[in-house]
C-alpha cells in the first residue's frame, strides 16, 4: 500500500458523490459530455487571490503565469483578477491579448524566442525579459526595423537557488536568463542602445513550501537587483521577485503559510536600498493560484488482475495529467490526492489497486498501489490538485485519443 497525497479539505460530498463548486461531479460529466474531464473551481482561485491580498504587502503586484493554466475562459477571469499576465511564447501572447489584459502588464520570458515573437512583443508594446546578450542584439535589430521602441527587462540567473523548490531555476548553469556578473552590462547596453529598459525578473525556483526558504531567496532577489542597479547607474522600474509558492500535492507536505512571508516582506519593503525605493515589486505565480481549484474526472473502462495485482483502467491518462503520472519534473514517483467521485468518503478496501490510464505504455499510472473503495467499470476516479499543468503540459496527441474537456465553475 502506498499513501496517496491530502485531498483538500474543502471538497465535500453529498449523499456519497464528490461536490465541485457545491455541483455533483457527475452532473459535471453530463455537462460537459463525457469524460476525461477537468474541472476548475473559480471560487477556489479568487480565495487564493483574496489570501495573497491580505498578507502580502499592497505595493507587490501579483502577476499570473499563464503556462500553469491558459484555458481560455480562466484567463479571461484572471485579467480582472490579477496584475499582469507572464507569458513565455508567440502562442501565450496571443491568449493573453485575447483575454483581454493591457499589453503594459505582459511580460515575455523564454530562452528561445524566435524572430518573429520578439517582433510581435515589440509590436504590442509587451515587456520581453531577456534571456541571453543575443536575445537582446535581436530585439534591438527588430525593434529598429519596424519603428518600435522595445519594452525590455533583464532575466538574471542568480548566483542562488530557491532550498527546498521543486524545480531550480537559478544557480550554477542554467538556460534561463543572464548570469548575475553579466546582467547590469547587459541592461546598459540596451538602455544605450535606445531600449525602454523596464527592470529585473529573477526567478530562482519553483514549487517550494516552506516559508523560511522563500523569505530568504527573496531578501537575496532584493539585495540582488539593487546591487544590479547600482551598476547600471538607473531605477529599475519593476523588480519582479519570482514566484516558488509551492501546494501540498504528496503525503507528508503542508500546506504553504504564506503570512510570514508578507511579515518579512513588509519589513524588506521599509527598508529598501536608495536604488529601489521608487521601484515597483512583483510576485509570479501560477500553480499556487490555480492548482487546487482542478478536478480531473475519468471513468473507470476496466478492473482486472495481473500476477496478484489489480488494475483498475480508465480512459483518461498521462495524455492529459501527465504530472499525475511522475512524469513532469519529479524524481521519485509519488501518488496524487485521488478518490472515487461517486462514492466519496467511502471507506477504502484492505488490498491495494493501481489506476492506470489507456495508453500502451507501462508508465501511465495515475495510482500506484492506493486504497480506494471498492472500484466497478463506470465509477468516477477525480484525481486532484489538477487545476495547473494538466491539459496543456501533457502529450494530448500521443495515440490519437481524444483531448480532455474542460469546465470553469463560478
Amino acid at each position: 500500500m502506498k499513501p496517496i497525497g491530502p485531498i483538500p479539505a474543502w471538497f465535500a460530498e453529498e449523499e456519497g458523490m464528490l461536490l465541485i463548486g457545491g455541483c455533483g461531479a457527475a452532473s459535471l460529466v453530463d455537462e460537459a459530455g463525457d469524460t476525461p474531464l477537468f474541472v476548475y473551481d473559480m471560487g477556489i482561485i479568487e480565495a487564493q487571490i483574496r489570501r495573497f491580498r491580505e498578507v502580502i504587502p499592497a505595493r507587490i503586484d501579483l502577476h499570473y503565469a499563464i503556462k500553469a493554466n491558459p484555458y481560455a475562459p480562466l484567463l479571461a477571469r484572471m485579467a480582472g483578477l490579477v496584475d499582469g499576465f507572464d507569458i513565455a511564447s508567440g502562442g501565450e501572447l496571443a491568449m493573453a491579448l485575447d483575454a483581454g489584459m493591457d499589453p503594459s502588464r505582459i511580460s515575455f520570458a523564454g530562452p528561445g524566442k524566435r524572430d518573429d515573437e520578439l517582433a510581435a512583443a515589440i509590436h504590442a508594446g509587451v515587456t520581453i525579459n531577456l534571456e541571453s546578450e543575443g536575445e537582446g542584439a535581436r530585439a534591438l535589430a527588430i525593434a529598429d526595423r519596424i519603428g518600435k521602441v522595445p519594452h525590455l527587462a533583464v532575466r538574471v540567473n542568480p548566483d542562488f537557488d530557491l532550498k527546498g523548490s521543486g524545480m531550480r531555476m537559478g544557480g550554477g548553469a542554467k538556460p534561463f536568463g543572464v548570469d548575475a556578473d553579466r546582467a547590469a552590462a547587459l541592461a546598459r547596453a540596451m538602455i544605450d542602445g535606445g531600449g525602454n529598459w523596464r527592470g529585473w525578473h529573477i526567478f530562482a525556483g519553483s514549487q517550494a513550501l516552506d516559508p523560511l526558504a522563500i523569505i530568504e531567496t527573496q531578501a537575496a532577489t532584493i539585495d540582488l537587483a539593487a546591487r544590479l542597479s547600482d551598476a547600471v547607474g538607473t531605477a529599475p522600474p519593476l523588480v519582479n521577485l519570482g514566484g516558488g509558492f509551492g501546494i501540498a500535492y504528496f503525503p507528508g507536505d503542508e500546506r504553504l503559510d504564506i503570512r510570514p512571508i508578507g511579515v518579512a516582506l513588509d519589513t524588506a519593503l521599509g527598508a529598501l536600498p536608495d536604488i529601489l525605493q521608487s521601484s515597483a515589486f512583483a510576485i509570479e505565480l501560477g500553480r499556487w493560484l490555480v492548482g487546487e481549484a482542478g478536478v480531473y474526472l475519468t471513468r473507470v473502462i476496466d478492473v482486472k488482475r495481473s500476477q496478484g495485482e489489480t488494475f483498475v483502467i480508465v480512459d483518461g491518462g498521462l495524455h492529459h495529467q501527465l504530472a499525475a503520472s511522475g512524469n513532469f519534473g519529479t524524481v521519485v514517483r509519488r501518488n496524487y490526492p485521488m478518490a472515487i467521485a461517486n462514492h466519496f468518503g467511502r471507506a477504502p478496501e484492505t488490498q491495494p489497486v493501481t489506476v492506470v490510464g489507456c495508453l500502451c505504455t507501462p508508465i501511465d499510472r495515475l495510482g500506484d498501489k492506493v486504497a480506494l473503495p471498492s472500484v466497478v467499470p463506470g465509477d468516477l476516479v477525480a484525481i486532484f490538485l489538477a487545476g495547473a499543468y494538466g491539459a496543456s503540459a501533457s502529450p494530448t496527441a500521443f495515440l490519437g485519443h481524444p483531448s480532455p474537456r474542460e469546465l470553469l465553475l463560478g
